[in-house]
């Protein structure tokens, strides 16, 4: 088992090394709009767009060859010297350091949510199958699965901030700076993007779990341990659970990349919350280079290190599995 994690450590680094050169190869082949800007800038005052482009490359290192560009590149990475976001007028850090605090207000507690009420209603429609209770679990992942984010959000603002008026349309920043991150009126700021991501989160949760809960529940040894007299909970929680937990575990990094990220861009710009995902799209809009190559490596790396993590979880949560030959 030692020697598994040593393997998939050393292949988490060559594969962030992999990940870190493909992404100089974009750096380098994408325009740089710090450049075209400055020249543009020189032309609009009369000066030598010529010079200024050479002085913009020596102030920034873009006259080095590239192996040398390249080898600073990657101990920038290390170091977590990410470069200069032009369209933040700021270090990427900074940027990033700024941002992530208004994502992660709501992201957590989707994640808390969806997992808990996913996994409850999924172990809850897998005892009562085929029952009402059942169907309406379905229903409700089936809706959340196939209704869009971007359209759910905007039918809650009409319905619940709009005409009804108990809720705020936009997100305002300057209340958790004046007020604090759990004031009520921020708290109310989040309610409706909480719901919105937690409604697609919560139904993969839910039909994930119940299917695994399904597969387990027709297996011998629940047969056994009914025979032998557990109550329906012993069965549930001490047996079928524990074992459907294994591939269940598996699923906590795809939805996190997917709630921070993937969700987080479309809730953000509905939204106007300054966070990651907001930060990405104005970065895209505006070509910021070094700021999307940043918000690319993070869930990349996050993803990286989260497989590690789920298979060490899974050998925790069943001995049995032995990775020793892989």
């Amino acid at each position: 088992m030692k020697w598994y994690v040593v393997k998939r450590v050393g292949w988490t680094v060559v594969a962030s090394y992999l990940t870190l050169s493909a992404m100089f190869v974009l750096l380098v082949m994408s325009p740089n709009p710090g450049m075209m800007q400055a020249t543009m800038s020189c032309a609009a005052v009369g000066e030598d767009p010529d010079q200024c482009r050479e002085n913009f490359k020596e102030q920034h290192g873009l006259d080095q060859p590239v192996t040398e560009r390249y080898v600073n590149y990657m101990v920038n990475m290390v170091t977590l010297n990410w470069g200069w976001s032009h369209s933040r007028t700021q270090y990427v850090m900074a940027a990033i350091g700024e941002a992530w605090p208004y994502s992660a207000q709501y992201g957590i507690p989707t994640l808390i949510l969806s997992t808990l009420i996913g996994y409850g209603i999924g172990i809850y429609s897998a005892y009562k199958q085929y029952s009402l209770a059942d169907y309406g679990g379905a229903f409700v992942s089936f809706v959340g699965i196939s209704i869009p984010n971007f359209w759910f959000a905007l039918v809650l603002i009409l319905l619940l901030s709009v005409w009804l008026n108990l809720f705020p349309v936009y997100y305002e920043s300057l209340i958790p700076v004046e007020q604090g991150w759990l004031s009520m009126a921020n708290l109310e700021q989040l309610v409706l993007p909480t719901i919105v991501l937690t409604s697609s989160s919560l139904a993969f949760q839910m039909r994930y779990t119940r299917s695994q809960m399904l597969e387990q529940m027709n297996k011998e040894f629940v047969k056994v341990a009914k025979a032998k007299g557990a109550s329906d909970y012993q069965m549930l929680i001490w047996h079928v659970l524990r074992m459907a937990a294994v591939p269940l575990a598996t699923s906590f990094v795809g939805v996190l990349i997917g709630v921070l990220w993937t969700g987080g861009i479309i809730i953000e710009q509905i939204f106007s919350i300054p966070g990651i995902g907001l930060m990405t799209y104005q970065a895209i809009i505006q070509q910021d280079t070094p700021l999307v190559l940043a918000t690319v490596l993070i869930p990349t790396f996050i993803a990286i290190l989260g497989n590690l993590f789920e298979d060490l979880a899974q050998i925790w949560l069943d001995p049995r599995i032995d990775y020793g030959n892989r």
